[in-house]
């Protein structure tokens, strides 16, 4: 089992930042690679980042890409999601994730989530 616990989030104006933590605990040796969903109410769940544990590898969806940057600490196998130039459409519930990198495909196929951290963005 792996265990995933995110904090950071809050409520802040456009244009301004938040950094989400995420902390991986368990079985975390099957593990290679971490990443954060977000779900705004009546939306579907939609990847926003992710990252090799290598750290040599990250993707962004082209909506974040340039604001939000993913970034590790692998010693305490934490995940952070730095967010900048925040905007209202970026409001939604941010999930942490922990799954296996695919190295042929480049991306992660996620299989653990935790339980959310709500980010709330006013204009």
């Amino acid at each position: 089992q792996v265990q995933l616990v995110e904090s950071g989030g809050g409520s802040v104006q456009a244009g301004g930042s938040l950094k989400l933590s995420c902390v991986a605990s368990g079985d975390t040796y099957s593990r290679d690679c971490m990443g954060w969903f977000r779900q705004a109410p009546g939306k579907e769940r939609e990847e926003v980042a992710s990252i090799w544990n290598t750290g040599a590898t990250t993707w962004y969806a082209g909506s974040v890409n340039g604001r939000f940057t993913i970034s590790q600490h692998k010693a305490t196998k934490t995940v952070y999601l730095e967010m900048n130039s925040l905007k209202p459409e970026d409001t939604a519930m941010y999930y942490c994730s922990a799954g296996v990198w695919q190295v042929i495909a480049g991306t992660c196929t996620h299989k653990n989530w935790g339980r959310g951290t709500q980010v709330t963005v006013s204009s």
